[in-house]
């Protein structure tokens, strides 16, 4: 019916890997919106924390899209172990130096930017912070662990780390680059450039560390970080 176009079924798992891209980012961007937590609940509308249990759910939706179904995929449907994905140690010697290297670097970048206009605008996500910060703990531990670790699995181990074997090094890493951009789309134009810039750096790093850990430490901390220089810099 389609001359020319050749369905492979060794490469269902690069069909379903690539096609995750754009289902999973539309389903997050409708229902992990705040926008969203507001119609499920509409009683806690009213409540002071509205924004930061909307948040909350945000991660959350995000943490169940972005990794329990990817991690669901790979052992239970390719049966292959998570390592291969990332989600081991890999090399400790060069990750470690980009540990070290990048917050030194990064943090005065990240400084200056959060006095930028759009950037304070932006974060933190949950506006409530800027004038109580009894939940924040609670919040910056929810954003990394539901969602950093979600995001860095998801770009880096699962896009990365499962299509570069088919499509090479280079192509799996502005494949999953350009996937993680379009999720900045509506947030300041200086971040959705950085992501550009940040996912093909991020890439490297990962597949030469054969981890995700160590990038997920240095996305996580410019995220916090961003987020207190916002509130306490003002």
């Amino acid at each position: 019916m389609f001359k020319g176009v050749i369905f492979n079924k060794k490469d269902i798992h690069f069909y379903v890997m690539l096609l995750s891209a754009p289902v999973l980012l539309t389903l997050y961007r409708y229902q992990g919106c705040p926008e969203y937590f507001y119609e499920y609940f509409p009683t806690l509308v009213d409540n002071p924390q509205a924004d930061i249990y909307a948040r909350y759910w945000q991660f959350i939706i995000f943490f169940l899209l972005m990794f329990v179904l990817p991690v669901g995929y790979v052992k239970f449907v390719m049966k292959k172990p998570l390592s291969g994905f990332g989600l081991r140690i890999g090399d400790i010697k060069y990750g470690s130096k980009w540990l070290i290297t990048i917050p030194f670097v990064v943090a005065p970048l990240i400084f200056l930017s959060s006095q930028m206009p759009d950037i304070r605008a932006e974060y933190p996500l949950a506006k409530t912070l800027m004038i109580d910060q009894q939940h924040l703990l609670g919040y910056e531990l929810m954003y990394v662990v539901f969602y950093y670790i979600a995001w860095e699995f998801y770009f880096r181990g699962f896009l990365l780390f499962g299509l570069k074997d088919r499509f090479g090094a280079v192509n799996a890493i502005l494949i999953q680059t350009i996937s993680s951009c379009l999720i900045h789309i509506g947030k300041p134009e200086g971040e959705i450039i950085g992501s550009i810039v940040v996912g093909i750096l991020f890439g490297m790093i990962a597949l030469r560390s054969r981890s995700v850990w160590y990038v997920f430490l240095i996305h996580a901390s410019i995220g916090v970080l961003t987020d207190i220089f916002v509130i306490y810099f003002n």
